[in-house]
């Protein structure tokens, strides 16, 4: 399995470093072509702008799209949800319009009030540690949108399909349960974007999904 990181700014090492200790390939991504091959794409914290910016003048944007169209797995986190969303708000802005929700920007203050978190996820019985840095706010939710995790009274993960967002950051605890949830949509992806392929595509996309859960159940045995 390989995962591509947008690595434009923000902590895309802090995402590599907890994939790579759980024995997964890890790709810096910064051109369309860094894409290829990947099994899921990680949209890491930065300035949600700056990066959108980036996207659309390198044509990323339209790749990552398509990918998401295809089926494989997005995962964004804090200005990468503020990516992934169709509506941004505080101020408005343009974004991939990938996930249908309404976003707030620096929705928990400023740098300042910037903290650590613990609340109730879906993903595991123990409280889930969730670091905030001038988070965004999950304001609205569209259909089909799944909260995986609150806080303050407000979605702080949600998914839809193989898309999954955190106004928080996970990469930033020693706690790989996230990042282990988004390799099993990883791993997965490989059925839907067969569908688009024909009978051979499947065929491979299939086999593909069934490498990628054998090497992420390894990689768990193996911590």
């Amino acid at each position: 399995m390989k995962i591509g990181i947008l690595a434009v700014q923000g902590d895309f090492a802090a995402h590599a470093a907890m994939l790579e200790g759980l024995g997964i390939e890890t790709v810096e991504v910064r051109t369309p072509a860094d894409m290829e091959g990947c099994d899921g794409l990680i949209l890491p914290g930065g300035e949600s702008t700056t990066q959108l910016q980036f996207l659309q003048e390198e044509g990323l944007a339209e790749t990552i799209k398509k990918f998401a169209d295809e089926g494989h797995a997005l995962f964004g986190t804090c200005a990468g949800a503020i990516l992934l969303a169709t509506d941004v708000e505080n101020p408005k802005q343009e974004s991939l319009e990938l996930l249908d929700m309404t976003v707030l920007r620096n929705g928990y203050g400023r740098q300042i009030a910037s903290d650590v978190f613990f609340a109730k996820s879906t993903l595991k019985d123990e409280p889930l540690e969730m670091v905030f840095i001038r988070g965004p706010i999950i304001e609205r939710t569209g259909p089909g949108i799944e909260i995986l995790a609150k806080h303050a009274g407000k979605p702080a993960m949600v998914q839809k399909g193989r898309l999954l967002a955190t106004t928080f950051h996970p990469e930033l605890t020693s706690d790989a349960t996230v990042h282990e949830y988004f390799l099993t949509l990883a791993a997965e992806s490989g059925h839907n974007s067969g569908r688009a392929n024909g009978a051979n595509g499947r065929k491979r996309k299939a086999a593909k999904s069934e490498r990628g859960k054998r090497e992420l159940t390894t990689a768990k045995s193996s911590r």
